[in-house]
Parts: C-alpha cells; structure tokens; sequence
C-alpha cells in the first residue's frame, strides 16, 4: 500500500492485489459533483461543488480501469 497526501491533506492510497491495483481517494463529494476521465494512464478528476471548480491530474498503472465513488470515496480499479 502506498499513501499520498496533496497539499489539501487529502489521502489517495493505492492498493495491490493479485489480479488489480485500486486506488482510494476520501474527496468527500457525492457522484454528481465529481467526473472523472482516464486518459491513456493519466485520471484527470473534475470536481464541481457549485461554489468552485477543482481539477486533479494524476498517473495510473497501466491496464483498464473502473471508476466509482461511493459515500465521498473515489474508487478507481485497474485489472492487471
């Protein structure tokens, strides 16, 4: 496991398993107000809270990837 902090302390851990990595961000937003898209390796992150606009780029492990956000976590899992 590996664990990040950007400089708005908030956390994105990479797990691996076996057959996938996935990756965990607490960004405490619900699904509407977050878009995500993958970019060859690259997610880029939208969030739009109606107050303000935030955009976050970061790299992925190679593979296909599934993306998910459930009570504020952003889940993105990548099969091997």
């Amino acid at each position: 496991m590996q664990q990040f902090a950007g400089g708005n302390e908030r956390f994105l851990r990479r797990y691996e398993y076996d057959d996938s990595w996935v990756i965990a961000a607490d960004i405490g937003l619900s699904e509407d107000e977050v878009d995500v898209d993958i970019v060859g390796s690259t997610a880029i992150v939208v969030a739009d809270t109606g107050a303000s606009v935030t955009e976050t780029e970061f790299e992925l492990p190679a593979g296909d990837a599934e993306v998910g956000v459930q009570n504020g976590v952003l889940t993105i899992t990548i099969q091997k």
